[in-house]
């Protein structure tokens, strides 16, 4: 994504469990108005969602962003840059801000209800671009499949006016024409069968527009199946990761999108009650997408071609950043998670990506199903040519027939209502068979669960060179 430097009125740093450690500016005031302190979990409501998605995704976003200090409402251009530890994760997410301004917030006028028509054309456009005064594109990013081709002209295009790659039918005159023109009119995009709808959002102080625009696009059409084309025997029988998931992902993105609005109340106060049906309803779409993901890796580990890209890793270093991922939702529920300690190392031959995926996973089950007040720990281990990483809880533990059938597909043990599919450990031990290793349990009723991950194991390198033979540890032979 292209962008160009702005004057920044405050900066900020958010660590790998999602606290705002370093602020300054009006940044500082506004953690506090919603709610959080420096050096706790970042608490403004939209620019967290928008660095989970750059640390998720590991992407660089340039958006605007809008929040509620106190009596007045605050709008603010965020650029937001995530950075890399060694071992090519996310480390920490490095916020600058620019074009902050405020304004009185009267929640019962005319101009809260715009506000929130606002937000939630923010939350719901499938592309979002900042302009110059004269509408020129100055930075773009793009959320849909089938924008992709737009996304990366407008990137190759920066400094020209953004109404060059769109068309509008009917429409004859040169553009671009006034902004307020343009604010809410229709166009079309090549190589997508969808209509768009293109939102202008004035920014800067006086007149509007002084400092730019937002420009936001999007659809009422869902993303149609088989957009991308599909042949042989996938065009009748639709395959969920490629075709399905990008159709489903969209309208409930859409739901979780609109109840998190009202959930955070960022139109403004709201009935305990009325934000608790929102907080529901977000969270019944985030376990629909859960499924759908879990659905759509079943469908990778199952086919007959799926194999891993083993390579030479640190299984210290996964497990640290699994647990920093995890470690909002463990401190939520009062668990404390015990990730190796600083210093232990265990090399091993796997592909990072998904000893990630299958840690992430243990560690959530044990959250999920452990006690308030008990730990989580996560230790690494050799046994001779195999390396070994193990998640043990204090939870209720397996007895015997559960631990033979835990593995299995669509098994939950009898847990209605978690929000879980039954597919993860499922998925998680087909993984670390591809990778030439396993995953096993070990438990007994009252006693908590011992879930391993074993891989091969990779010899050290000083080791190597030095032509010494590999000293194992304690428990190796």
């Amino acid at each position: 994504m292209a962008s160009v430097e702005s004057q920044y009125v405050a900066r900020g740093r958010v660590d790998a469990e999602g606290c705002l450690v370093e602020a300054d500016g009006p940044l500082v005031n506004l953690q506090h108005a919603c709610g959080g302190d420096i050096g706790g979990p970042l608490a403004i409501p939209e620019l967290l969602g928008l660095v989970a998605k750059s640390r998720e995704f590991g992407l660089r976003l340039s958006r605007q962003f809008g929040a509620i200090d106190g009596e007045e409402r605050v709008t603010a251009w965020a650029e937001i840059e995530p950075r890399m530890a060694e071992n090519g994760a996310v480390d920490t997410v490095e916020l600058r801000m620019s074009n902050w301004q405020t304004e009185a917030y009267d929640p019962d006028s005319s101009e809260a209800t715009d506000l929130l028509h606002k937000s939630l054309r923010r939350e719901l456009s499938e592309l979002t671009a900042r302009l110059d005064p004269q509408q020129n594109l100055l930075a773009v990013e793009v959320d849909a499949p089938d924008l992709t081709r737009l996304g990366m002209a407008m990137e190759t295009g920066i400094g020209r006016p953004w109404t060059d790659f769109v068309s509008f039918p009917g429409n004859a005159h040169e553009q671009p024409l006034h902004w307020r023109l343009l604010d809410g009119a229709q166009c079309t995009v090549e190589g997508s069968k969808r209509r768009w709808k293109a939102d202008l959002e004035p920014l800067g102080r006086g007149e509007p527009g002084a400092g730019g625009f937002r420009l936001s696009l999007s659809s009422e059409q869902a993303l149609p199946l088989g957009q991308f084309g599909t042949s042989g025997s996938s065009a009748t029988v639709p395959s969920l990761g490629r075709d399905l998931s990008p159709v489903l992902r969209q309208p409930i993105n859409r739901i979780i999108a609109n109840a998190e609005t009202i959930r955070t109340k960022l139109a403004g106060p709201l009935a305990e009650e009325y934000s608790d049906y929102a907080a529901d309803i977000a969270t019944a779409g985030q376990h629909l997408l859960s499924l759908i993901d879990d659905l759509s890796d079943l469908e990778v580990v199952e086919s007959e071609d799926f194999v891993t890209a083993p390579d030479r890793i640190e299984l210290a270093d996964v497990a640290r950043q699994a647990c920093g991922i995890l470690g909002v939702r463990a401190r939520e529920k009062g668990i404390q998670l015990v990730p190796p300690t600083k210093g232990e190392t265990q090399l091993a031959i796997a592909e990072f990506r998904r000893v990630l995926q299958v840690l992430i996973n243990l560690i959530g089950n044990a959250v999920r199903y452990s006690p308030e007040g008990s730990q989580v720990w996560v230790r690494l281990d050799r046994i001779g040519e195999r390396a070994m990483i193990c998640v043990a809880d204090q939870g209720q533990g397996l007895d015997s027939e559960q631990q033979s059938r835990v593995f299995e597909k669509f098994e939950r043990l009898g847990r209605s209502g978690d929000g879980g599919s039954g597919l993860g450990l499922y998925i998680s031990r087909r993984i670390a068979r591809a990778m030439d290793g396993d995953l096993t349990v070990e438990s007994a009723p009252g006693q908590g669960a011992r879930f391993t991950l074993s891989v091969p194991a990779a010899a050290d390198l000083r080791t190597e060179e030095r032509g010494d033979p590999a000293v194992p540890n304690k428990d190796g032979g």
